[in-house]
């Protein structure tokens, strides 16, 4: 398995998703920076009220909790990749194609059918995916906005080690 292809599949969910994407990522990146503060651990607060009314044992040293500092690193580092989606969904629902190129070049090609904003197609294994390719993020490349009749197959290409990882190839479509 190509391990560029595997980053390629793993950034074309925020890419593919690119409106809720937007949404989902902007909001938690909020809470996620909140939690991530030094202050932000339930105990924190905790030991603060402890301290200023003299609560402490006497003689124990001020010491920050391990489990305190592992969470607010795990915050920070999941709210970074929610910044990073945020930025991948806005530049997908702009037009983009940062995943589209490469599933392009790369993808191995077959036919396909769509049905609305689903695209069904069989990869050379036999296994038949039905993928969303939906309205603000749509998976066409070449040409985001060229018109592809329902009633007409369409060319796919897939990654084969990951085929959620598709475009529908607006080149070979009708013209």
């Amino acid at each position: 398995m190509n391990v560029l292809d595997t980053l390629i599949w793993l950034v074309n969910f925020p890419a593919a998703h690119g409106y809720a994407m937007v949404f989902i990522a902007g909001f938690s990146i909020l809470g996620l920076f909140a939690m991530s503060a030094s202050g932000a651990t339930p105990d924190a607060a905790l030991r603060r009220i402890r301290e200023r009314e003299g609560l402490l044992p006497v003689g124990e040293p001020a010491r920050r909790p391990i489990a305190g500092t592992v969470r607010r690193i795990g915050f920070r580092i999941l709210a970074f990749v929610m910044l990073a989606n945020l930025v991948i969904g806005i530049l997908s629902l702009t037009g983009v194609p940062l995943t589209r190129a490469y599933i392009h070049e790369h993808g191995q090609p077959t036919t396909g059918t769509l049905d609305g904003d689903w695209v069904t197609f069989t990869t050379s294994t036999g296994v038949t995916y039905t993928v969303e390719s939906n309205f603000f993020t749509p998976a066409v490349y070449p040409d985001r906005d060229a018109y592809l009749p329902s009633d007409q197959p369409v060319v796919v290409r897939y990654l084969p080690a990951h085929p959620q990882a598709f475009v529908i190839d607006s080149s070979q479509g009708p013209r």
